[in-house]
């Protein structure tokens, strides 16, 4: 077994509503930068995981997504391998 660690991005999916991200849209415009058009609010979550193989490490924390740290209804997520420790 190997040690992994992996960096899960979740994010509102497009067009629904995200009003943390309105929030720092509407503060960023009031302190003077009018040129964001948008912002977005997600969570960075980073997983370090024993597993047989970097695909097996993925695909265990795609199915941890899918089970508790993404809402399949208002979100998207992406799962990156970051890297790979010496072996256990």
């Amino acid at each position: 077994m190997s040690q992994y660690r992996l960096e899960v991005r979740v994010k509102p999916r497009p067009g629904l509503l995200d009003p943390q991200g309105k929030a720092i849209h509407h503060s960023l415009n009031s302190l003077g930068w009018d040129g964001v058009a948008d912002v977005r609010v997600g969570k960075a979550i980073y997983i370090d995981l024993e597993a047989e193989s970097a695909e097996s490490a993925i695909a265990a924390a795609e199915e941890m997504c899918r089970k508790l740290l993404a809402n399949p209804v208002t979100e998207d997520f992406a799962v990156a391998l970051e890297q790979e420790a010496a072996a256990s």
